[in-house]
């Protein structure tokens, strides 16, 4: 069964607590604290794999953690750090946080290999801390803690052009004639459940890599039917196919087919609904009514609109060698703009802590707000205030955790003074 799709669980590597512990040698009095620090704990890396082309392997294994930091030792020894997990995908697939369903990391073009989480950072042993009024100090800094995230696969291959139509109109047929794929095929609808890749080579042109989608029926972008599992596959193409039956084997009106799959796609996403289509009129070696030929009212109903029809037998191959080489035209003229979604969520700014307590008070002492508590200051330990991401991350927590709400339920008015663990800064709207 083809995988696209999955729902696993990372988590990196919590960092090595420091160590408290102090010298102890003869002949050495007062030796002084000698705790070592912890290890960092590892990180979770995605990284594209050639090799695969399913999300089969996530269906047996759904969680993945990196090693978690070595504790520091006696005598300043430091603890190992933790080993990166490296979690293998293919090509195309698209990183989502599971509950929001926002994107994290889109697996193509240059994003080969992404650190999506990092391990926590070791904390430091009692020797840091050592001062000319405090020369035993007995702590040390816990490391900080691991990070963790649902996350939903999705692949959606990486093909030049796709193959669109109803269920038995030929698609598999067509793509076991003019590429290397082999896909299962027999004369009874939804042979192809599973999307198929194939690699066109051409004579004197170049070669494209087409996807033969899964049949769709109507209402497939509502979820009916097999295609709507499928429809994310041609997403990134360039250049669609329409195969449509001109002969009406299954007395279907091949214009109507059209519409009614256009329609699907609009539904679904105008951007690819509106992307360079060529009709395939298949099956021209079926028809039987040479005085109302199919192919002439397919071409009086599109050829008009921009779109070219062309009369083919996916079987006999009469009509292949025109359609792909107009394609291939057609890829020519189309700008290769890599389709890569942008991403949407930052695991590096989230801090995990959604149900920690926090307090938004107004100190009259001070005349200033104060927001405190272990969600904020964890917040802004995860948090670099300098990069415009950090920032922008820093206001979005203040109105999603409703703390600018209560501030301005408490009277703040602009130019007030907010006071967060140390962090002071003035409010404006």
């Amino acid at each position: 069964m083809f995988a696209d799709r999955a729902r696993i669980y990372v988590r990196s590597g919590k960092g090595g607590d420091g160590h408290v512990s102090f010298r102890r040698e003869k002949y050495v009095p007062n030796g002084g604290p000698d705790g070592g620090d912890g290890g960092r704990g590892g990180d979770v890396i995605f990284q594209v794999d050639e090799g695969l082309n399913t999300l089969t392997d996530f269906r047996h294994v759904r969680k993945y953690k990196a090693v978690d930091g070595q504790e520091g030792g006696k005598r300043n020894c430091r603890g190992k750090d933790g080993e990166d997990i490296i979690i293998k995908v293919p090509e195309g697939t698209v990183i989502k946080e599971a509950e929001s369903g926002k994107v994290i990391a889109d697996m193509s073009g240059d994003n080969r290999r992404i650190v999506l989480l990092t391990g926590g950072r070791g904390g430091n042993g009692n020797q840091h801390y050592a001062t000319s009024t405090m020369q035993a100090p007995k702590y040390a800094q816990p490391g900080q803690p691991a990070r963790e995230l649902e996350l939903l696969l999705e692949l959606k291959m990486i093909a030049d052009v796709g193959l669109v139509g109803f269920p038995n109109v030929g698609k598999s047929t067509l793509l076991s004639r003019v590429t290397n794929a082999r896909p299962k095929i027999a004369n009874y609808h939804f042979t192809t459940i599973i999307p198929n890749l194939g690699v066109v080579d051409m004579d004197g042109a170049k070669g494209f890599v087409i996807a033969d989608i899964p049949g769709l029926i109507e209402g497939a972008s509502e979820g009916v039917g097999l295609g709507h599992e499928f429809l994310r596959h041609i997403e990134r193409t360039r250049v669609i196919i329409h195969m449509v039956d001109a002969a009406g084997t299954e007395g279907r009106d091949p214009i109507a087919d059209i519409y009614a799959i256009n329609k699907e796609l609009e539904e679904y996403n105008m951007e690819i609904a509106s992307r360079p289509t060529v009709i395939a009129a298949n099956k021209i070696d079926a028809i039987t009514d040479t005085e109302n030929n199919p192919i002439d009212a397919l071409k009086a109903e599109f050829e008009p609109k921009g779109i070219r029809v062309f009369p083919i037998s996916a079987v006999s191959g009469e009509g292949l060698k025109e359609l792909l080489y107009y394609v291939s035209s057609l890829l020519d003229q189309t700008e290769v703009k890599q389709v890569v979604f942008e991403q949407e969520y930052f695991p590096e700014f989230e801090n995990g802590y959604s149900n920690e307590p926090y307090t938004v008070e107004y100190n009259e002492e001070e005349n200033e707000y104060v927001v405190e508590g272990p969600r904020i200051e964890k917040m802004l330990g995860y948090t670099n205030l300098d990069s415009e991401k950090g920032f922008t991350f820093f206001q979005n927590f203040l109105k999603e955790t409703g703390i600018l709400e209560q501030l301005e339920e408490l009277g703040i008015q602009e130019g007030d003074t907010v006071r967060m663990y140390g962090l002071k800064f003035d409010y404006y709207k």
